[in-house]
């Protein structure tokens, strides 16, 4: 009959069997889950035609439309011609099953999946929920909570059964769920996913353009072909279910939608591994819809019914036997403590450890073993009590055993053979006991922290009971069975929902955004370390501050805060200090040279960053130390050169650590290497792999604070010396410094944060002011001009100087600062600061002293900068005129210094000169550089522009159209430069801007000019946001982009 169905209510659980009878008792439960996006009615109907009749029926036109509901749930509906016909609904379920199963309680469920409805927002781990909590609610009584129960999923309603099943794997109040599933029929469940998921996931995205930002598309996205998701939920639902009772089926025909023609599902998506697989004669959406009892598709799907329910009886109460053989519930739980009331999040660290804890297979061949690592403090052993509390009733025994040292590891493995009935004395022969107990046990090895100790002599022998591993030493992961478990800090989320509930803060006032504000400013403070968080909010709740404080509590008081000791439900170390220092402990005991070495770094690692170092400086400090003994005689010392301030000479090598041994004629990693591995191992650190061999390694924001607070005064004031030795000299090796610019300069900016005075006061001044200087080039080369300002005023106020009236002892500090006050836009004060240095190094330097040449050289950029093109002119001349006797023809520094005068003879008007000089640059530099190098081309370019300055139109010509020819070569490379300073460099760096600066112009070069206007648009917005108006180089890029949007207009 015909009946109208709307969708008032339609979420939720519908029965369609009636009421049972003494005659016809419900021995079973057979309930059936909709697809994505289906009618709660519709979606199992068949429309049948029945008789012809006399009556018209209305007049359809119109296109049929391509409706995205009919990839995973109803078809829409047929435009046929005009005729005489009446149609009866055959709902399956209701139709069909119930009279086939008389013993049955037959049902739908439908779920909210509708993507067309804003409100629908839903994932998959919230229906499978959802749908297994709805089943409990309609399965209490004694009669049905064990009554055997069989499961029907078209399409996405089969992840809906798998999700949910798996979900009740992890939970003792889902027990009887699981066990009385008698057999599960999937329709066309992509468990792989579906490549037309992508297809749908596009109409709905039309459907919603103009909707709330906040739906996020879920179900249609776990969908999507080849899902990590749908992934990992088929393992975990394989490792529990896979001897249930199973049937696959998939569609043999594509959908037909006017335009597209597709398989839905395919054959491989539909199938789970060693399950039935069998194909219907339908395409999707008719893999759930039959016309009668005598459909051929419903005849295939009956007798997997009628077994399953036939069988369901004996299956079910098989299954609880079972059960209760293996364990009639916890007999033996030594335990040390309950789980703390403050346990928040790991959610799915939880579930993972219970599936691969938990006995699926009677036949297993292997012991079950989890290993969990971390850094001390982030809750390890509270997980274990967790998963240890889940799953106490699965386990007939759960033993706990301390083994962070020998004696209390001896202690509690006596206690368990004394549990079980053991007379043992030893630890062999309790674990001996422990092996031989066929009941199920669960073992907890917590604290297995030693690096040079073997755990795997406290793990019993054969394949009896499962066992949890808890350890810093990232090694110890070789002791799990399954995937170990790398434990880190908790999600923002959580972290402050620990840090609210550690607080006392009422759950009500969890939803204040000034509230929520605070406790995230403390959370991103302490790096989401979870005991630090407990501390935090024992600190607040006690009334010591309030939260909005803390953080301003936190860098006065660091080392207070964070030794405060709990007084309730402590962890094994109090407070978080004393959880590294127990790691420290162990390097200090340690009598080896490795744990000395192991320390040492430690010790450069804490006046740094937290973030990651390349091991590669250690190497380059290495290089810069052998070149600086090899070129200081044995009398000189860095300290007493008044008049090379930035030299690095003796002492500073002698401040190296000892495992970079400067006197070795050959580079040697070893004990770095192993005092790194002996740092990970204790998980004071982590390594990074940066593709060069030797990788890098970082520090957790409160280790980083720890290592330095541990050390006394006088301690700290050496490491930090140490620290600058180690930056100033591998400086000199310019490879890292341009390759890891963007690792190495928070390193820098942290090791130059204290005041001046206060680093100058750690060691000799001038040695000091050496290792300054050094970082100071470092952070002009990484354009930190106002940091470098910033610096150099602190030198100022130190030596009590000014470069108002520079004096002559402090040239390095004078050369260093004219560089900077260009950089900064005052080329004026540049010019005058180097006019100073050149004077006093013409009276001190030979005539050709490199470094007078170079001052030299920098003073004439600095007159042709602010006009001064004569004086420019006279000075290059000089500069040429010496490294012509004393540079080879070839020398990059001459050609630069010729390339430059003849800029220069071009400002002042005399090109003849420029046209020789420059035809003797191309003509070197042609012989030398390859043809697409910046230099090379900036040399044909400046000498067509000379060519036509001097009339000479047709060799302008000739040597232009080379440069053009060689433009999208220049073109693709700067493209290239571009990218990989967009990765290693800064948005606002000099050398990123200037790059993007010259790309822009070879774009108009090319012919580019949309592109060139969009790059000089951002390189200008982004210089007016960080130059002063004046700065030269933001007024050069503004007069680019307008003459370049003049042309375009």
């Amino acid at each position: 009959m015909n009946t109208a169905h709307d969708d008032t209510n339609a979420s939720g659980l519908r029965f369609w069997s009636g009421a049972p009878t003494s005659d016809a008792p419900h021995d079973v439960d057979i309930v059936a889950v909709q697809g994505l996006g289906a009618h709660w009615f519709y979606t199992w109907v068949r429309k049948v035609v029945v008789q012809d009749t006399k009556q018209k029926t209305k007049e359809r036109s119109g296109l049929r439309k391509l409706s995205s509901s009919r990839l995973f749930g109803r078809k829409s509906k047929a435009l046929g011609s005009n005729g005489e016909c009446e149609t009866r609904e055959v709902m399956w379920p209701r139709d069909l099953l119930v009279p086939a199963f008389s013993n049955a309680r037959v049902a739908t469920y439908s779920y909210g999946s509708d993507w067309k409805d804003r409100q629908v927002n839903t994932s998959l781990r919230e229906c499978g929920q959802q749908l297994l909590e709805v089943l409990l609610q309609h399965r209490q009584s004694a009669s049905e909570r064990q009554r055997p129960l069989i499961l029907i999923g078209h399409s996405l309603g089969g992840l809906v059964i798998q999700q949910a099943l798996t979900i009740a794997v992890h939970g003792p109040r889902y027990t009887d769920f699981r066990l009385s599933v008698a057999g599960i029929v999937f329709l066309g469940t992509p468990f792989q996913g579906s490549g037309e998921a992508a297809y749908a996931q596009w109409l709905a995205e039309l459907v919603r353009l103009q909707e709330a930002e906040g739906h996020r598309y879920t179900l249609l996205k776990t969908l999507q072909k080849d899902s990590p998701g749908l992934h990992a939920l088929s393992i975990d639902f394989w490792r529990s279910y896979s001897e249930y009772d199973m049937t696959c089926f998939y569609e043999n025909k594509e959908a037909d939608y006017g335009l597209v023609s597709t398989q839905i599902v395919s054959t491989q998506s539909a199938m789970l591994v060693g399950q039935k697989l069998m194909y219907m004669d339908a395409d999707h959406s008719g893999l759930n819809k039959f016309s009668g009892v005598d459909d051929k598709n419903f005849m295939l799907l009956l007798p997997e019914l009628r077994k399953m329910v036939e069988n369901s009886g004996s299956v079910v109460a098989d299954r609880y036997r079972s059960k209760d053989a293996r364990s009639a519930g916890n007999v033996h739980w030594i335990v040390p403590r309950t789980v703390n009331s403050l346990f928040t999040g790991r959610r799915e660290v939880i579930e993972r450890m219970q599936s691969a804890l938990r006995d699926n297979n009677s036949s297993a061949s292997k012991q079950k073993r989890v290993v969990i690592t971390g850094i001390g403090g982030m809750g390890k052993s509270e997980m274990c009590l967790k998963v240890a509390d889940l799953m106490r009733e699965d386990f007939w025994g759960v033993f706990w055993v301390d083994v962070g040292s020998q004696s209390t590891a001896k202690n509690d493995f006596l206690a368990v053979a004394k549990a079980l009935g053991s007379p043992a004395e030893s630890v062999e022969e309790a674990l001996r006991a422990l092996a031989n107990t066929k009941k199920r046990w669960l073992l907890v090895l917590d604290n297995a922290d030693e690096v040079d100790f073997d755990y795997a002599r406290y793990i019993p022998s054969g394949v009896q009971g499962a066992i949890i591993v808890t350890s810093r030493n990232p090694q110890c992961s070789r002791y799990s069975t399954g995937p170990a478990e790398a434990l880190e800090g908790l999600d923002a989320e959580h972290s402050t929902q620990l840090l609210l509930k550690a607080a006392r803060v009422p759950e009500e006032a969890w939803r204040s955004c000034k509230t929520k504000a605070q406790a995230q400013d403390v959370v991103r403070l302490l790096g989401s370390h979870t005991l630090a968080l407990i501390q935090a909010g024992a600190y607040v709740a006690e009334g010591y501050c309030q939260m909005a404080e803390y953080p301003k509590k936190y860098q006065q008081h660091r080392k207070r805060l964070l030794e405060y000791n709990l007084t309730q439900e402590q962890s094994r170390y109090r407070d978080v200090y004393a959880t590294f220092e127990a790691s420290a402990d162990a390097l200090e005991r340690s009598s080896n040279q490795e744990g000395q070495d192991a320390l040492d770094v430690l010790s450069v690692l804490c006046m740094l960053h937290s973030s990651v170092l390349p091991l590669e400086v250690f190497e380059d400090a290495w290089r810069g130390a052998r070149r600086v003994l090899e070129e200081s005689s044995a009398e000189m010392d860095g300290t007493e050169k008044s008049d090379m301030t930035d030299d690095l000479g003796r002492w500073h090598v002698a401040q190296l650590p000892e495992f970079i041994d400067t006197a070795a004629d050959e580079r040697d990693s070893y004990r770095l290497k192993k005092a790194s591995a002996r740092l990970v191992s204790l998980s004071l650190v982590t390594r990074h792999a940066l593709g060069d061999g030797i990788g890098g390694l970082s520090m957790h924001p409160l280790a980083h604070a720890w290592a330095k607070d541990r050390l006394e005064r006088e301690r700290q004031r050496q490491a930090w010396a140490t620290a600058g030795c180690v930056l100033a000299l591998s400086r000199g090796q310019t490879k890292l410094w341009q390759v890891r610019e963007r690792e190495l300069r928070p390193h820098m900016q942290s090791f130059l944060s204290p005041n001046v005075q206060t680093m100058l006061s750690c060691r000799p001044q001038e040695a000091v002011l050496a290792v300054l200087l050094n970082c100071g080039w470092a952070l002009n080369t990484m354009r930190e001009d106002a940091r470098l300002e910033q610096l150099l005023g602190g030198i100022y106020q130190a030596l009590d100087i000014t470069p108002s009236d520079p004096t002559t002892e402090h040239v390095p500090i004078w050369e260093l600062a004219a560089r900077n006050l260009g950089y900064m836009g005052h080329a004026r004060e540049a010019v005058k600061l180097l006019e100073h240095v050149v004077e006093v190094q013409e009276a001190t330097l030979d005539e050709h002293h490199p470094d007078r040449l170079a001052s030299q050289h920098e003073l004439a950029g600095a007159y042709r900068a602010n006009g001064y093109i004569k004086d420019a002119v006279e000075l290059l001349e000089h500069v040429v005129k010496v490294e012509e006797t004393t540079l080879d023809e070839h020398h990059p520094d001459r050609l630069a210094s010729q390339h430059a005068l003849a800029g220069a003879y071009g400002d002042n008007g005399q090109t003849r000169e420029a046209v020789e000089l420059l035809e003797h640059v191309v003509k070197v530099r042609n012989t030398t550089l390859d043809e697409h190098h910046p230099s090379r081309l900036a040399s044909h370019h400046e000498l067509a522009g000379a060519y036509g300055d001097n009339g000479q139109t047709r060799e302008a010509v000739e040597l232009l159209e080379h440069v053009v020819k060689v433009t999208r070569e220049a073109v693709e490379l700067l493209e290239h430069v571009v990218k990989v300073e967009e990765t290693t460099l800064d948005e606002s760096h000099p050398d990123r801007l200037a790059s993007q600066h010259a790309l822009a112009g070879a774009y108009r070069d090319n012919g580019q000019t949309r592109e060139a206007v969009e790059l000089l648009e951002h390189v200008v917005e982004v210089k007016r946001a960080t130059m002063s108006e004046t700065h030269l180089s933001r007024l050069v890029s503004e007069r680019a982009l307008s003459y370049m949007q003049s042309i375009t207009e």
